[in-house]
């Protein structure tokens, strides 16, 4: 029986050495949320006619780094000489929405749209909403595209929001995109990562 159990440990060994290797550094994330739906049926009531809005994006782990900076090089890390924050990790954070979604005062048409921050102090983050388009890999010969945040400019820019950011009393390890006080009319998109906390209230206009 000896040499089965230990040929029984031995792949186990292996199948999980082999699925370590496979482990995806940031894994995908996505959040999402449905409204102006409604329920049908008495029984087992089925949530119609709703309208998605969702956020996929890359979730780096904080593994015990000083993420933010301080002073003149706060938010340098994050960016990696890009010019803003990508908000995420590798491909472009994107936001796809059925309805049109108003931040400060600017419209988002429905549809698929990149979302960087833009930080330029502890307390001074603005949300970038905008309509460069993702590199799915990494191609630095596609000029017409973006992989991450590198080689973002404002000119498609589709509206810019400032974020209200506060401390949280807990830390977390993952960066989590997620959204909060939603109902027909509106709500927040949230980010959290490592003790901060940025919020940024939009509305959704009438149809």
């Amino acid at each position: 029986m000896r040499p089965i159990i230990a040929l029984v440990c031995c792949t186990v060994l292996l199948a999980g050495s082999a699925s370590a290797q496979r482990r995806i550094t940031s894994p995908d994330g996505h959040a999402a949320t449905e409204i102006r739906g409604h329920y049908e049926g008495a029984e087992d009531p089925a949530y119609v006619g709703g309208k998605w809005i969702e956020i996929s994006y890359g979730r780096p782990i904080k593994r015990g780094r000083d993420l933010w900076g301080s002073g003149p090089t706060y938010g340098k890390f994050l960016n990696h000489g890009a010019p803003v924050w990508r908000a995420g990790a590798d491909i472009s954070t994107y936001l796809m929405t059925d309805v049109p979604l108003v931040f400060n005062g600017k419209t988002v048409p429905s549809g698929g749209h990149t979302l960087f921050v833009e930080l330029k102090s502890e307390k001074e983050w603005t949300l970038i909403v905008s309509d460069w388009q993702p590199q799915q890999r990494y191609n630095p010969g596609d000029k017409t595209k973006l992989w991450g945040s590198f080689g973002y400019t404002k000119d498609k820019d589709v509206a810019r929001a400032p974020m209200t950011v506060t401390k949280t009393p807990w830390v977390t390890e993952e960066l989590t995109w997620e959204f909060l006080d939603m109902s027909g009319t509106g709500g927040t998109m949230a980010l959290r990562w490592d003790n901060v906390m940025a919020t940024v209230r939009f509305t959704v206009p009438e149809e």
